[in-house]
């Protein structure tokens, strides 16, 4: 799977975890030289506290485009890290 954005690969992997139907990416698998962390936070039930990324690619950027859960709840442990991208980033196979 990659996650591509303003023609640009942002992550590549075939171990993403698809959840509520969304594809997180393996920490290694993710550019992160294209993220920037945010101050935007949001609670998940079951999952726990997000943290964000703004997505920087080819001189545009996406404000909090990306998502992760740095320590989620037990439910959740197999997302640790990964990153989730919103709809404007394409989820290609």
């Amino acid at each position: 799977m990659k996650a591509v954005w303003n023609d640009t690969i942002i992550a590549e992997s075939d171990k993403t975890v698809v959840v509520e139907g969304n594809h997180y990416f393996p920490p290694a698998s993710v550019n992160m030289e294209l993220l920037t962390p945010t101050a935007q936070h949001t609670t998940c039930p079951w999952k726990g506290v997000a943290s964000y990324y703004t997505i920087n690619a080819n001189g545009k950027s996406f404000e909090n485009g990306a998502w992760y859960y740095p320590e989620p709840k037990d439910a959740a442990k197999e997302i640790t890290g990964h990153v989730a991208f919103y709809g404007q980033v394409k989820i290609e196979e």
